[in-house]
Parts: C-alpha cells; sequence; structure tokens
C-alpha cells in the first residue's frame, strides 16, 4: 500500500490542545513540516517566551529555550551567535510578548541583523494572560483593559511591526501571511520556508508575521472570528511582503 501521507517527526505525539479556532496548531505543523522537509532535524533550536507560545515545548520535537517574557530574539541572539551557522535558530512569539513587552529585544534583533527566525503570531490580544489589550489591538475592538474599546485618544493606534521593522537597513526578509483559508496556509508556509532558507543561506534577520484569530478573547466562536479577521484584521494588516532581500549577498 502506497504511503500517500506521513505525520512529521518534528512534532511530538502530544494532541493540540489549543482553543477552537485558534491557528497556533496549524502554525506549528507548518514550521515543524518546513523543518522536516529541509532535513534540519536535529540542527534547530527554537525559543519561545511566556504567552500561548509557551506551550510550543510540548509539540515541537527539537531543542527550545525558554525565554522570559519579551526576551526571545536576545536569547536566540545568543544560541545562534554560540552555535553558529549551522544551527537553524527561530523565536516564537505572540504580539503580547514581541509588540509590547518586547519591542526593544526585537527591534534591535533587526537592526543588527541577527541571522535569526522569528514566527510572529498577530491575533491583536493578549491571548493566555487575560485578554488586555495589545500593541496590535484594533481600533474599536474591546479588551479587559479596554471595555469600552480601543480609543486612540487614550491608547494610540495599531502597531505595524513588519512596516517598523522595514524602516531599519539590516532586515533580509518580513512578511505579512494568514491561515484563514487554504491558499493563505501554502503562502504562510512558502514565507516560512523561505525565512528559513535565509538564514541557512547566511542573510540576516527574516520575519513571518502571521494574523490570526483568537476566538475566546475576541468573544466570537470560531467561524465569526474567521469573518472577524477577514473583514477587519485583514484591512488593518494587509498581507503580502514588505520586504524581500534574499537576492543579494550576504
Amino acid at each position: 500500500m502506497a504511503v500517500l501521507f506521513e505525520k512529521t517527526k518534528l512534532l511530538t505525539d502530544k494532541q493540540f490542545h489549543y482553543c477552537p479556532g485558534c491557528n497556533h496548531g496549524i502554525i506549528h505543523r507548518l514550521v515543524a513540516e518546513v523543518i522536516d522537509e529541509m532535513n534540519l532535524d536535529g540542527k534547530v533550536v527554537g525559543v519561545a517566551p511566556v504567552g500561548c507560545s509557551v506551550f510550543a515545548y510540548d509539540y515541537f520535537n527539537c531543542d527550545m529555550y525558554e525565554a522570559a517574557h519579551g526576551r526571545a530574539p536576545a536569547v536566540a541572539t545568543g544560541v545562534k551567535r554560540a552555535m553558529g551557522p549551522d544551527t537553524m535558530v527561530f523565536t516564537y512569539q505572540g504580539d503580547g510578548d514581541l509588540a509590547s513587552i518586547g519591542t526593544a529585544e526585537i527591534v534591535h534583533a533587526a537592526h543588527r541583523g541577527e541571522k535569526i527566525v522569528t514566527i510572529f503570531v498577530n491575533n491583536a490580544i493578549y491571548g493566555m494572560t487575560g485578554g488586555q489589550m495589545a500593541p496590535t489591538t484594533l481600533l474599536g475592538m474591546k479588551a479587559t483593559t479596554a471595555p469600552q474599546g480601543r480609543d486612540p485618544k487614550e491608547h494610540g493606534y495599531p502597531m505595524h511591526m513588519c512596516e517598523i521593522l522595514n524602516q531599519l537597513t539590516a532586515p533580509c526578509y518580513l512578511a505579512r501571511t494568514s491561515c484563514n483559508t487554504p491558499a493563505n496556509v501554502a503562502r504562510t508556509k512558502d514565507a516560512i520556508r523561505k525565512a528559513f532558507l535565509n538564514q541557512l543561506a547566511g542573510k540576516g534577520f527574516s520575519m513571518v508575521e502571521i494574523v490570526t484569530s483568537c476566538p475566546t478573547n475576541w468573544g466570537l466562536d470560531p467561524l465569526e472570528a474567521l469573518d472577524f479577521l477577514e473583514e477587519k484584521m485583514l484591512r488593518e494588516f494587509p498581507l503580502g511582503v514588505i520586504r524581500d532581500r534574499s537576492g543579494e549577498e550576504a
């Protein structure tokens, strides 16, 4: 009998526990498949901080470090510099972590052109810690710390991290994708593969931002959350490649 499908070796056998409609499981799968297909088993180290991303340790079947909240890029920098070019190093971070508590870390890792990959899961809210407003929360969107909705006069405007990092000289690859449709899932996998290939080629910093839903903290069911993502989130965070210098000399 022909084998048509096999589970990637880079995921453990533990069943995903994420809330219905959460995209973390899909993104885990895509990252693991790319690592597997690139034959990097045993040559990859992941770094995940606090937040829903912290559960990645249960699912990725590779060496993982836990970083303090927001500090994954700094830890990944140390790992990459210590272990050298033959080790693939990636961070896996949410928006509250990366764009708020870890703003300085991600900006300066990108500014230095660290040869790491960042997987940035943007669902516009703090997930695990209670649904607080994040830097990426949309205008008018409610959160436990903004019960009347985000007000720009009080809370400022949503931050666009790919565009912010695009102001720097060093980053190699900045892309924004989603997993809301099968076609976008495929595009997300392609972007993750490209980011990892950049690192193998000795290119500079790469980040793949993945715009996702958080039905639990949005107060929506999974299907309603998909509609909100398409109608509201993707309007604020348009998909596409913001920067691609993959073809330039390292």
